[in-house]
């Protein structure tokens, strides 16, 4: 077989793969943008978040995803439990979006 028939054979794994990457990186900044949006939302609303409280659990649009205040650097009150998402303690959701209280962007994992 020539050479020139294997190349695109060994290129089909890395698209793939190059696919799966773009999709979890959207995924990962699509929730960041609707997390920063539901937090000005609640600002406007006038609602105090200093006590880093979660603001979407889920994420409806990605049930696998929370969105939560907390402070960068973190204080005491982000560690209390009735402050975090209950959705991603019980490990019904296994990724989060952490925004300070002023809703900057902290971190997704």
């Amino acid at each position: 077989m020539k050479l020139s028939y294997l190349l695109p054979l060994a290129l089909i794994p890395v698209i793939l793969l190059s696919g799966c990457i773009v999709q979890n990186n959207s995924e990962a900044e699509n929730t960041k943008q609707i997390c920063i949006k539901a937090c000005e939302d609640t600002v406007k609303t006038g609602r105090d978040l200093s006590n880093g409280p979660c603001l979407l659990n889920p994420i409806q649009e990605y049930p696998n995803w929370v969105c939560d205040v907390a402070h960068e650097p973190r204080q005491v009150v982000d560690n209390s439990p009735e402050n975090q998402c209950s959705v991603f303690r019980e490990g019904r959701a296994s990724h989060f979006v952490e925004v300070t209280p002023e809703c900057s962007f902290i971190k997704s994992y």
